[in-house]
């Protein structure tokens, strides 16, 4: 099992209930390892295995919470 570690930016968070929010969603997840959000940053970094999960799984789960999200260049 490889774990990438993927910075997503987002945008829509107010305050720490927001990224709380993010966390617990990602984290129900199967392959994500851990999460990291926060609202000052704009950011969610995922630790992810990539056989299990992708990318887009990850920003569709943000969207569905109401955020934006994109991966990071």
């Amino acid at each position: 099992m490889a774990i990438a570690t993927v910075t997503f930016e987002v945008s829509g968070m107010h305050c720490g209930s927001c990224a709380l929010l993010i966390d617990d969603a990602l984290e129900d997840l199967p392959g994500v390892n851990s999460t990291h959000t926060s609202v000052k940053a704009g950011r969610t970094v995922v630790d992810l295995d990539p056989d299990q999960v992708g990318v887009a799984e990850v920003v569709a789960t943000i969207s569905e919470l109401g955020y934006q999200a994109t991966p990071a260049s």
